[in-house]
């Protein structure tokens, strides 16, 4: 997984990135498996002015198989701006593997229990061979039924 670390309007020291890149792959860590690439954007909304809120952090990553996905969060830290971009983030993941997981088979097949057991090939043939026995003598019930009325007519 590539993780790039880009700021505006803030000085992008070294130590800057990898604490960056480590606040947010902390985060990420449980979906690393998942991901090909995160790119994170970090800059002063303001500039050289004062103001709440002017720290935004950005994040962008793409999950295997799927688009890319970007969240943001402003704050008034830089450090509270990375945190919530990558809580964000955590939840983006969480959702699409949860919708993944429920994702019906290509199949349609019903996912059932006693099938996956191993035995129910052999206990759906003695249930068939079973009812088609009943109905064998049923049948020649009624053919005997059928030859005394013939007898009797």
């Amino acid at each position: 997984m590539q993780v790039q670390v880009n700021s505006n309007h803030i000085e992008g020291s070294v130590q800057l990135q990898e604490w960056v890149g480590s606040a947010v792959v902390e985060q990420l860590e449980r979906f690393e498996d998942l991901l090909t690439r995160i790119e994170i954007h970090v800059s002063d909304e303001n500039a050289h002015k004062g103001g709440g809120q002017d720290k935004r952090c950005q994040i962008e990553f793409r999950p295997k198989g799927h688009q890319s996905m970007s969240v943001s969060h402003k704050a008034e830290s830089l450090h509270l701006a990375v945190e919530g971009a990558a809580t964000k983030a955590r939840h983006a993941l969480e959702h699409l593997t949860g919708k993944l997981d429920a994702r019906p088979t290509g199949s349609r097949e019903i996912n059932d229990p006693l099938t996956e057991q191993g035995g129910e090939g052999s206990r759906d043939a003695l249930l068939q061979a079973e009812f088609l026995a009943k109905q064998g003598e049923n049948v020649a019930e009624l053919d005997d039924d059928a030859v005394e009325q013939t007898a009797k007519s």
